[in-house]
């Protein structure tokens, strides 16, 4: 994680802490499974999704935190990220394939199977296009993706702890 504005990482190159355990891809798992079934029914029911990133995030530290002591901020970083991959998914098969329906003569009913091809296939799409367009976005043209470094604040509040892991958790039990 490089810290914004700065060009400098957050955990130096000579350290390298664990980032996927078991444990994150179990939690990962199940942390997805949650965003990505709420964020298909809040489209479904308001035609709209929102991005789940900043709550994945904390959620993600809470989990781990209270799960485990000798947690890495590169292992939150990797369950926030599975789950919010899993609601982005979601909410592209949430608008295509209700869409897919109403096209006449194209599907008369949902079909599971290719349902799950065409949503492993977006998701297979989409990480290939981010890899390859990630030097050119990240890297050279420094874009500043707030969001992400919304996150990345998040998780460097919940790793420091103190003040401003208190008031994180203030917030989600607010909002």
């Amino acid at each position: 994680m490089v810290m914004a504005g700065h060009g400098e990482p957050y955990i130096p190159a000579s350290e390298s802490p664990l980032e996927l355990t078991v444990r994150v891809v179990i939690v990962g798992i199940l942390l997805g499974i949650l965003m990505t079934a709420a964020n298909a029914y809040l489209g479904l029911y308001a035609g709209m999704t929102v991005s789940a990133s900043i709550p994945a995030a904390v959620m993600s530290m809470i989990i781990l935190r209270s799960l485990f002591k000798d947690v890495t901020i590169l292992e939150n970083n990797a369950v926030q990220t599975m789950a919010s991959a899993g609601e982005s998914l979601a909410a592209g098969v949430i608008f295509t394939v209700p869409a897919l329906l109403v096209i006449p003569n194209l599907w008369d009913d949902i079909q599971l199977l290719e349902t799950t091809i065409i949503a492993l296939l977006g998701g297979l799409m989409g990480t290939m296009f981010t890899i390859a367009l990630r030097r050119l976005f990240i890297v050279e043209e420094a874009l500043p993706y707030p969001e992400g470094v919304a996150c990345r604040e998040v998780l460097v509040a919940g790793e420091e702890g103190g003040e401003g892991s208190q008031a994180i958790i203030y917030a989600l039990g607010i909002g």
